[in-house]
């Protein structure tokens, strides 16, 4: 009867042991499978793309120039993607700073600076679009070159249509 009861003992301790073990197992290969699936799906994104310098997580923004003064850009192009940028200079106008760091190009016009191009995208000539300046999210009533820098602000320029 001891060998018996023995037996009985020896297998409901393999059995709880086996247990453990698929639990385990099976809890591990569910985090490789999320971990999986994550690393592929950003993979995918960004799988033959060629980003734009300073493309980057709109929770880190690209660090760029040097100076006193700090703010912070936002481009939204025409896809509407975004880059942020953290901008340091001694600049006294917004034009000015993004002019010397090659984020902005354009004409002079009877207004100020025509900005046609942002972080290398110039938009069509034929009028369909144009680059908005924003100051802490409000239409800027002034141009990129007549606003002075105000340390902290957060300026935005996105392509919108007309």
């Amino acid at each position: 009867m001891r060998k018996t009861a023995h037996k009985t003992w020896l297998s409901t301790l393999l059995c709880a042991v086996l247990i453990a073990a698929m639990a385990l197992m099976t809890a591990a290969c569910g985090d490789a499978q999320t971990t999986s699936q994550t690393d592929t799906a950003s993979q995918t994104d960004t799988a033959g793309q060629t980003e734009p310098a300073g493309q980057n997580d709109a929770a880190e923004p690209t660090s760029l120039g040097e100076g006193e003064t700090t703010f912070s850009l936002t481009v939204t192009d025409p896809e509407g993607t975004e880059t942020s940028y953290e901008i340091h200079t001694d600049a006294t106008t917004v034009g000015d700073a993004l002019e010397s760091l090659d984020l902005i190009a354009g004409e002079e016009g009877s207004y100020g600076l025509f900005v046609t191009t942002v972080d290398g995208v110039t938009l069509p000539s034929d009028g369909d679009q144009y680059w908005a300046f924003y100051i802490d999210g409000e239409y800027a009533s002034t141009g990129v070159d007549q606003t002075e820098i105000t340390a902290g602000a957060s300026y935005a320029l996105k392509a919108e249509s007309m």
